[in-house]
């Protein structure tokens, strides 16, 4: 009867044969070697961060908006006092980039 072999089977614990831990050390093993592979191109992709760049996050009629500049350009936004709203933020960031920065001047109105 079918249903002496399934009594059978039910009560008797699970049994790994070699093919089923070859299967799951395979498995093991293609994971970690996934892993180890995009830890590496994590830390060896990208540009290297200039020191003489800003960048700076603020809002915006549509939105965040962003500012970023590096060099003789960032040099010239640091310089042209013309972001009043971001002044804050811009200041500090032309700090970091060791650029002196203009405060705009407050217009009354």
């Amino acid at each position: 009867m079918i249903m002496e072999a399934r009594q059978k089977r039910l009560s008797t614990p699970l049994q790994w044969g070699r093919r089923e831990k070859a299967a799951v050390a395979g498995v093991i093993v293609a994971v970690l070697i996934a892993a180890v592979a995009l830890g590496v191109y994590a830390l060896s992709s990208g540009a290297p961060t200039r020191r003489d760049c800003i960048d700076v996050v603020f809002a915006s009629t549509l939105g965040g908006a962003d500012l970023k500049a590096c060099g003789s350009r960032a040099r010239r936004v640091c310089a042209s006092g013309s972001f009043h709203s971001i002044s804050h933020e811009l200041s500090e960031a032309c700090g970091r980039a060791g650029f002196a920065y203009k405060q705009p001047v407050q217009t009354s109105g």
